[in-house]
């Protein structure tokens, strides 16, 4: 166990504000094109559709090489790894910054994706390694609430500050948060094989529990993106706001995730598998309640804020669920639940963008919702089951 010396808990401290600040700056990267997709648009002279495949692109890269990655660097000590994770985070933003053309910017992006498939898989074992098994959940949530933040602060100071200046701008300064990262991590966090760690391997390894977990954190992952990629259609066209208010109501559910992330992250170590459960149920209700009662404004607000509590809980608990019932090595786990997520992710806006072709945007959300609930239905079935230990 890690010492308790002033030195060692500064240490702690500061390695642990490091992964935080790199979960935020690989959160502001990922999203950071849909507040400046006009921007890259005619800069680079494609059309907007082409901007937002880079999004696509991202999320089914991560989906795609979580778990492959996460294995072949399973033996190698971790402060290599996350040394060699936030370089290509550095690498590829200044890449990205630099880019005088589509095809160089789509590089750059699959860089980073590829990078954050690797950092989501071994961050938490690492961070939660650092201190006493009983307060995991508050470590994790502290890491949910950094991530959060992208969504409520980095996006739209990165959006604000791309249109006072150029779309680079932003992409230039998450190098330099990525470097601040890299160089604490790499002076700071100790070298020791992945294997030794105390954070290794699950808490209470149960193989039927880690494949109900997935189950349902990937249904929901794909109910909330059934939604959510049309969520400025439906607030226009639905529940009649302008179009200049939309931005204000993403950082209203943004404002609602980080609430939410915040209040289950201080429940997740007493109360980690019901945590999980309100979470699902939450984010069904919020879902359900738009698509009834989304026509009038303020309840779509209330359901919005309620929608946006829940998403960052769902996988925040997800992830905490992995790191007690994982059957064998939590970086492992966590690269499959960070994989199948991305790959509801994708999923999702696919069905969205089928729904709204066939009916209205109304649908997406009561399908979102019921897949949502299909999640909530799947742990219950997993709570009727006997565990049954890996």
């Amino acid at each position: 166990m890690a010492r308790t010396t002033p030195t060692a808990s500064w240490r702690r401290a500061a390695v642990l504000g490091a992964l935080m600040l790199a979960a935020f700056t690989f959160n502001t990267a990922e999203n950071l094109p849909v507040g400046l997709l006009e921007l890259i648009s005619e800069n680079l002279s494609v059309s907007v559709s082409a901007v937002g495949l880079l999004l696509t692109g991202y999320g089914v890269t991560v989906a795609v090489a979580s778990l492959p990655l996460a294995h072949l660097t399973r033996a190698a000590p971790r402060r290599h790894v996350l040394t060699g994770v936030l370089t290509a985070l550095v690498a590829s933003s200044l890449m990205a910054a630099s880019a005088t053309s589509y095809g160089l910017l789509l590089a750059a992006r699959l860089l980073t994706a590829l990078a954050q498939a690797l950092f989501w898989a071994v961050m938490g074992p690492v961070a939660v390694g650092l201190f006493a098994p009983g307060v995991r959940g508050r470590v994790v949530g502290a890491l949910s609430v950094a991530g959060s933040l992208a969504l409520v602060l980095g996006v739209p100071a990165g959006t604000w500050l791309g249109q006072q200046s150029d779309w680079q701008v932003p992409v230039a300064v998450l190098a330099a948060l990525g470097l601040l990262s890299l160089v604490t991590i790499a002076v700071l966090l100790p070298t020791s094989r992945p294997d030794e760690e105390h954070a290794a391997y699950g808490t209470r390894p149960d193989t039927r529990r880690f494949r109900t977990v997935l189950a349902a954190g990937t249904l929901s992952a794909t109910g909330a993106f059934t939604g959510y990629t049309y969520l400025a259609t439906f607030l226009v066209d639905v529940s009649g706001f302008s179009r200049s208010t939309v931005s204000a109501l993403f950082v209203a559910f943004g404002v609602g995730c980080l609430a939410g992330v915040t209040i289950t992250g201080a429940l997740l170590d007493r109360h980690p598998q019901s945590a999980l459960t309100a979470a699902v149920v939450t984010q069904a209700a919020g879902m359900l309640g738009l698509y009834a009662a989304g026509t009038d404004p303020v309840a779509a607000l209330v359901f919005l804020v309620l929608t946006g509590g829940a998403v960052g809980p769902v996988f925040m608990t997800t992830q905490n669920e992995m790191l007690r019932c994982a059957p064998g090595r939590t970086d492992m786990a966590l690269a499959a639940n960070s994989g199948s997520y991305n790959a509801g992710i994708a999923a999702g806006a696919a069905l969205g963008g089928l729904i709204l072709a066939l009916t209205d945007v109304r649908t997406t959300f009561l399908a979102g919702g019921l897949l949502t609930a299909c999640a909530y239905a799947v742990l219950l079935g997993g709570r009727s089951l006997p565990g049954r230990r890996a």
